[in-house]
């Protein structure tokens, strides 16, 4: 069976967990990139054909003159829907092409939440630096943005306009969208389904930098949301019609109400689909990979549900050279597992661009007790250094 897997760089999930999965699971697999030799340089002994992934007419071209397709998937937030279109196309299993534009499009997904009835947000769109009539203090950011770029706090008018001008200044052309600030703590939703039933694999509890600015610093593992917290995201998931695969969503609760904050329709990355799939013992890639392969899930995965994990993200505070780091480690001290995996080198040079990009390195720790896994992380990122020279 082939797995035709549509990407734009490599990334961890990609690498340690969906490929591995598909060797696993048997599968012949090729990956669609527009950025080939990227992906040689990691995993040489995959097959990998150059293609313009974000057009779905170049992808359905490029599968029906190569060999015949079993499913197309991508874990990648700007290919969903190029990936439904063409498993459409191919009488394949995939996601409903209508619900992954909608979650992509979050201006798109703040009308289809309102037209359903299930939650209002302020929301307006602007190609140009002004100031349209909402309340402040209100949310900028690109429609289609990922990983919290270029998504920033602004507290009345005139920040709104110098904030919107330095960024259509880098990105001419984009979309952005002004809305309503929505206070409460931030969490996550796992979920994976198959259209038919959908699991709750828990969620996290994400701790983010100090405002203007939303970098995700540290994540804990939540096992199991409040059932009414759980209830009013699954019925705005439902709303937007997802319910195949895998999806990673964003919410903030405030005063018992739950309010979606984003939809990443696609395992959650960073490396916490890596440490999900430990920490719950089940083989999580392959779960996702078979649904896509058209195969029901068990009706019970039967999840680890004694779990206590933490990741952290260090974070680089200023431009400059990256002069001294901690290498990888693997360890396991007073029973909590840590793997520890640097994103940057030393000798490398980076502004500062306040997003996930300024991550340094990755910290994951998962034992059975919360306590015992926050005291031994706490102390292993204390014992390391990390220097920044201009």
């Amino acid at each position: 069976m082939r797995l035709y897997l549509l990407a734009l760089n490599p990334t961890d999930s990609v690498t340690e967990g969906f490929l591995p999965a598909a060797a696993r699971l048997g599968l012949d697999v090729t990956v669609l990139t527009d950025r080939p030799e990227a992906h040689r340089l990691v995993y040489p002994g995959t097959e990998i054909l150059e293609c313009d992934v974000r057009d779905f007419r170049a992808v359905i071209s490029r599968i029906s003159t190569h060999h015949r397709a079993d499913a197309v998937f991508t874990n990648s937030d700007h290919l969903q829907t190029q990936a439904a279109l063409a498993a459409a196309y191919f009488g394949l299993p995939g996601k409903d092409w209508r619900a992954t534009l909608r979650t992509k499009d979050k201006a798109e997904m703040r009308r289809h939440l309102a037209a359903s009835d299930v939650d209002v947000v302020r929301s307006v769109e602007i190609t140009e630096p002004v100031a349209p009539d909402v309340p402040y203090p209100c949310v900028l950011k690109p429609r289609e943005g990922v990983a919290s770029e270029d998504v920033v706090l602004v507290d009345g008018p005139e920040d709104l306009v110098i904030r919107a001008k330095e960024i259509l200044d880098r990105r001419p052309g984009t979309v952005l969208v002004v809305e309503e600030y929505l206070p409460g703590e931030l969490h996550t939703l796992e979920t994976l389904g198959d259209g038919r039933i959908r699991h709750v694999l828990g969620g996290f509890h994400t701790e983010l930098s100090p405002p203007p600015y939303f970098i995700e610093e540290r994540l804990t593992f939540v096992p199991a949301h409040p059932e009414s917290v759980q209830a009013q995201v699954l019925a705005q998931l439902d709303a937007l019609g997802v319910g195949f695969g895998a999806c990673h969503t964003e919410f903030v609760v405030h005063a018992g109400r739950a309010r979606i904050i984003e939809v990443n329709y696609r395992a959650i990355g960073d490396q916490c689909d890596l440490l999900l799939a430990r920490l719950l013992d089940v083989p999580l890639f392959e779960h996702i990979l078979r649904t896509h392969l058209g195969e029901p899930l068990p009706a019970d995965l039967d999840v680890r549900r004694d779990g206590a994990a933490r990741l952290e993200y260090p974070c680089a505070d200023r431009a400059g050279t990256l002069t001294e780091a901690p290498a990888a480690t693997e360890l396991t001290v007073e029973g909590v597992h840590l793997t520890y995996r640097p994103l940057r080198q030393p000798g490398e040079r980076h502004p500062l661009y306040r997003t996930n990009r300024d991550y340094l390195g990755v910290l994951r720790a998962t034992g059975t007790d919360q306590p015992t896994v926050d005291r031994v992380t706490a102390d292993f990122l204390a014992a390391q250094r990390w220097e920044i020279r201009p």
